[in-house]
């Protein structure tokens, strides 16, 4: 049995589970509403107050959509209550963010700057050197940072670049003169 996909999901107050035919699933809350189409073959029951996926049987492909189908639901649960957000920080002489209305300028070093105006359920802000990116859906919020960060990701030499707030850049040791 699969350890994540046979824990219950508690629903809090506030948060409406809807379960559609072919498994369209609508989750609404106080931050906004997520629907998501899951794997078909696993069955989504509500039981007071909880969410319990059930498998119907022991193949490998249903065994591995399991745990997908019950992590994917819970984070739609999570998105609309809490959010989600992930910190970039942005490292290097002369490289900037800053935020005009929906567009994030970025100076990376390039002859021009980088702009990215931010996506439909997506909001960025800027504190000095710190990008937050923020949401409700896990995955755009993953996506729309990975792809801050892939415009100048961080140099293991002097670690300049855009990186995670939680990701530790390995330093390589550079050249060394003539003796």
């Amino acid at each position: 049995m699969s350890r994540i996909g046979k824990m219950p999901i508690a629903i809090p107050a506030g948060v409406t589970v809807e379960v559609a035919e072919n498994n369209n699933v609508t989750v609404k809350g106080p931050k906004g509403t997520l629907t998501r189409e899951l794997p078909k073959e696993m069955e989504i029951k509500q039981e007071n107050g909880e969410v319990v996926i059930c498998r119907p049987d022991d193949l490998k492909r249903t065994k591995a959509l399991h745990g997908l189908t019950r992590s994917l639901l819970n984070n739609m649960v999570v998105g609309v209550t809490d959010g989600f957000e992930k910190k970039l920080e942005v490292n290097g002489v002369g490289y900037r963010a800053a935020k005009k209305g929906k567009t994030l300028t970025l100076t990376l070093g390039y002859s021009h700057p980088v702009e990215l105006d931010d996506p439909e359920g997506i909001e960025t802000t800027v504190e000095g050197q710190i990008i937050t990116v923020k949401g409700i859906d896990k995955e755009k919020v993953g996506q729309f940072a990975a792809i801050i960060r892939e415009k100048r990701a961080p140099e293991p030499y002097k670690g300049k670049g855009i990186k995670y707030a939680d990701e530790v850049i390995r330093r390589k040791v550079g050249k060394t003169g003539k003796k």
